[in-house]
């Protein structure tokens, strides 16, 4: 249900800790030149020895966005990042971990006494045992370590619901698991998470506050937080009951305008939406042939369409990095970054204030992605904390649940992840309901892949919980539904129609269906009709099909309205649980499961 917005107190800070560690790598992007003379100025000498502001001073803004819990090194290519070489070549670098961004951003705001810290959502769900298990409230207090002042809601705050999210804001036990640590209440976040389009659907108002203002010695800065309009689709029908999503250009500039009233004129806006750049390298100069050319995706229209009274916009939810210059609807270039995701790149942005306007000079405001190297010394603060939730999570987590071959990634238009995860759900489903035909698993719900290569002490090949929490940590149930063969081809259908046209989200299906997908063509006709086959037999329209998928996806979530439209509904147990009873049941130390063959979907590009 949503919940009543609540006073926002910020707490008392914790007395920072810095190091004395380098930064890491960084490279540079959307930088606009010019910078006023006296920028990074605070202060000039009067005679006496008084000192006043200058007119301009350069505010740092760090930021990040997607880490859905990875509080220790992302693994594998999550735990990557992709850099361009001077000569043309690429190299990989490892990034990620809460123990390295905490030494790098406090790295950062040494000599930078106007700091502020900022986030783009997405901060927690979708996230690892160590953080997951504990409904995130080990991300909260590690994010309050790294003294984080504001973020927007992401789509992944309401996995658990409004009401959750609430209790992640103003503290509290959990109200069915209760306090994890005996004597200790959970404290909730010292910043403001921001909602500013997020409506209950009763009052009409955010559930949550929808701006915040930082000062300093006379600098005001505003932070709008917004989500995607589209977060129902891409969550749960529970986790946004009772809840509204607002056209986020509209509820920028509206709130934009509020600002301004208040005399506050300098504006950023945390926006959980993003765009795609054309290189994966995260120092790709999206600007080379002109001010973000080489990005596309929803930020790009969002970007064009926000009042130029907002300065600077901080995005998310694509997992891509970028610092570009997307001009506004004056013609005027304005900042728009991304720090990739889990935790591996932090955005340095300077915006230079002029104290006599109130607002940004805007010809000053440059940005780098940096990457969250991990050569530097580990925050001793975080170490401690991982340590404490890992000792928590050990007995749960260190649990063998299977044994594999080889790598089985997660990665590619049909990834062995998910083929596997199919096949484990038809199998569930089989135990519930023997007619179960065949399972259908969308491709956002695999997290992750699992590596042969032991994490721990476990061995190689070992598959743990805690390796299997990181795959599917959504907590959804295998739910079975009847379809027509008529509505199961639909389905396929909308993988490339509808919403899903512009960007084809393909499930993965289990053994025994195939079909060609053909890409040359567009629309619904990629699906090629006559290909669809179960088990070798054609598709009968008027037949009726006995289909295993998440919850999700049962409630039409990710664009497939015909996958909320079955009948005979059985709701059936927790879909890790039945990942990992099918790898106990298909696997020993002397015969593990081999990832398998992706040849279910014929591509024709």
């Amino acid at each position: 249900m949503p919940v009543t917005p609540q006073p926002y107190h910020r707490r008392r800070r914790r007395t920072r800790v810095l190091l004395a560690t380098a930064a890491g790598v960084a490279t540079v992007g959307a930088l606009v030149v010019a910078i006023p003379a006296s920028a990074g100025e605070t202060s000039s000498y009067k005679p006496g020895g008084h000192s006043k502001p200058t007119r301009y001073q350069d505010v740092q803004l760090l930021s990040f966005n997607d880490l859905h819990g990875n509080l220790e090194p992302p693994a594998g290519s999550s735990g990557r990042v992709t850099e361009h070489q001077a000569d043309g070549t690429t190299k990989t670098i490892d990034a990620g971990g809460v123990e390295y961004l905490a030494t790098h951003l406090r790295e950062a705001r040494k000599g930078n006494p106007y700091t502020v810290t900022a986030a783009g959502g997405d901060m927690v769900g979708a996230s690892p045992l160590i953080s997951g298990l504990f409904h995130d409230e080990p991300t909260i207090e590690a994010l309050n370590g790294l003294e984080l002042d504001v973020t927007a809601v992401g789509n992944h705050e309401f996995d658990e619901g409004a009401k959750e999210l609430a209790r992640l804001q103003n503290g509290g036990c959990h109200p069915v698991d209760g306090c994890y640590v005996e004597g200790e209440k959970f404290s909730g976040a010292d910043f403001p998470y921001l909602a500013a389009n997020v409506l209950n659907e009763k009052t009409k108002k955010p559930i949550l506050k929808p701006y915040w203002v930082w000062k300093k010695n006379g600098v005001k800065i505003g932070f709008i937080g917004v989500t995607l309009e589209d977060t129902p689709g891409v969550v749960s029908a529970e986790g946004v009951k009772g809840l509204k999503f607002k056209d986020e250009v509209e509820t920028i500039n509206k709130y934009a305008k509020e600002l301004e009233r208040q005399g506050v004129k300098s504006v950023v806006a945390l926006i959980h939406e993003g765009g795609l750049p054309a290189s994966t390298a995260y120092n790709y100069d999206c600007d080379a042939a002109g001010g973000g050319s080489g990005l596309s995706g929803p930020i790009v229209d969002i970007a064009k369409n926000i009042t130029p009274k907002v300065d600077a916009l901080v995005t998310g939810h694509t997992h891509a990095a970028y610092a570009c210059t997307i001009p506004d609807p004056s013609g005027k270039p304005r900042t728009v970054t991304s720090a990739a995701s889990f935790g591996r790149l932090y955005t340095d942005t300077t915006l230079t204030y002029d104290r006599w306007t109130g607002d940004i000079a805007r010809t000053a405001v440059s940005s780098a992605n940096h990457v969250v190297t991990r050569t530097v010394a580990k925050a001793a603060d975080m170490t401690a904390l991982i340590a404490r939730w890992n000792t928590l999570a050990a007995p749960i987590g260190n649990r063998a649940v299977g044994f594999i071959s080889a790598d089985i990634p997660s990665t590619g238009t049909e990834s062995p992840m998910g083929d596997l995860i199919a096949d484990a759900q038809l199998a569930y489903g089989k135990k519930l309901d023997p007619e179960t035909d065949l399972a259908l698993m969308n491709p956002g719900g695999v997290r992750g892949g699992l590596t042969f290569a032991a994490k721990g002490s476990e061995g190689d090949g070992v598959v743990t919980y805690a390796e299997g929490f990181t795959v599917q940590p959504f907590s959804n149930t295998v739910n079975l539904q009847n379809f027509t063969g008529a509505q199961l081809i639909s389905v396929l259908q909308e993988q490339v129609s509808g919403s899903n046209a512009a960007a084809p989200k393909i499930l993965l299906p289990s053994t025994g269906l195939t079909y060609t997908l053909d890409m040359t063509k567009t629309g619904a006709d990629r699906i090629v009709v006559s290909s669809v086959l179960l088990n070798g037999a054609a598709i009968d329209p008027a037949a009726t099909y006995r289909v295993a998928t998440n919850s999700f996806l049962a409630g039409g979530g990710d664009g497939y309205p015909t996958l909320g439209q079955g009948t005979n509904d059985l709701v059936g147990g927790d879909d890790l649980a039945a990942l990992a009873d099918y790898l106990t049941a298909n696997s020993t130390a002397t015969t593990p499961i081999a990832p398998p063959v992706t040849n279910r979907i014929t591509i024709v590009q």
